[in-house]
């Protein structure tokens, strides 16, 4: 490893990636990344088997190389730049742990999950698999579980998994960090368990947001939103509309009632409620 140039660890690193988080690579997927030639590409491939033979294998029908259950990362990704290169593409092949700034202070997070975890999960949705999962619950405490997942998503506060339960027999989400272990499951996959059948993922909806009639001085709140005609219109999923509407305070009482401070940003389109999801975690939504 030391003896490759900066270029090709980046490229060995890319494979190395795809096949830990999507379970599969091909030459193409490398050439479009680094717009690199078939030649140069097979040599890729060609010095990652060396430094990891049992890691892949090529799937001639498929014309991809899949990762084998022997699996071993050869680079150390820090979960906050997976997650970041899951969410907005894979950046420069190599994920470096994230130096905070002594000037520029980010707010403070939640512990990341498991970087085994995430790269189930992903390996999961990318296939379109059910996954046997340890979960721990507020509710119920540890119990194994059945899910179909497909999508991570960050709620604002933490990572969760958008997946079909197949205990409940519905869509919901399970928090990343609470999964103590995944495994693929040999079950197939129903039709009433997939993605499309999500109805609170598949509807969008829009919050029209106004600052807080109790304010003083609104116009503040108009800057820190960047409104117009003191409103600020949103398209989000249903399903992810609570956590939002939770995350930034929003008044979604009837007649905008929580008057303590709290709220400074009230939801005008009161009707919109009865389409979301989560309500229980709303401000003021059931008052």
């Amino acid at each position: 490893m030391d003896n490759l140039s900066h270029a090709q660890r980046q490229r060995l690193a890319f494979i190395d990636f795809s096949l830990q988080y999507f379970g599969q690579v091909s030459r193409q997927d490398l050439i479009n990344k680094f717009a690199t030639g078939l030649a140069a590409a097979t040599r890729d491939f060609q010095s990652y088997k060396t430094l990891a033979p049992t890691n892949m294998r090529l799937v001639h029908q498929t014309k991809c190389y899949h990762r084998l259950p022997e699996f071993k990362a050869l680079f150390s990704h820090e979960p906050e730049a997976i997650l970041h290169g899951l969410a907005k593409g894979f950046g420069d092949g190599l994920s470096h742990p994230v130096k905070p700034s002594a000037v520029c202070i980010d707010a403070i997070q939640l512990i990341h999950p498991n970087t085994d975890i995430i790269a189930a999960l992903m390996r999961a949705i990318q296939a379109k698999q059910a996954l046997a999962i340890e979960y721990v619950s507020v509710s119920s405490g540890n119990k194994p579980r059945e899910i179909v997942p497909h999508a991570l998503v960050n709620n604002g506060q933490r990572w969760h998994v958008r997946a079909f339960d197949r205990a409940n027999q519905l869509f919901t989400d399970f928090v990343v960090t609470r999964i103590k272990s995944a495994v693929l499951s040999d079950a197939s996959v129903k039709y009433l368990e997939n993605c499309e059948n999500d109805k609170y993922w598949q509807q969008e909806i829009e919050l029209e947001l106004i600052p807080h009639p109790s304010l003083a001085h609104p116009e503040a709140i108009e800057l820190d939103y960047q409104m117009e005609n003191q409103r600020l219109m949103l398209t989000c999923r249903a399903s992810l509309a609570g956590y939002l509407l939770r995350q930034w305070s929003v008044d979604c009482s009837a007649k905008h009632k929580i008057t303590s401070g709290v709220c400074q940003l009230a939801l005008a389109n009161h009707q919109v409620l009865s389409q979301i999801e989560h309500l229980a975690i709303v401000p003021g939504a059931q008052s």
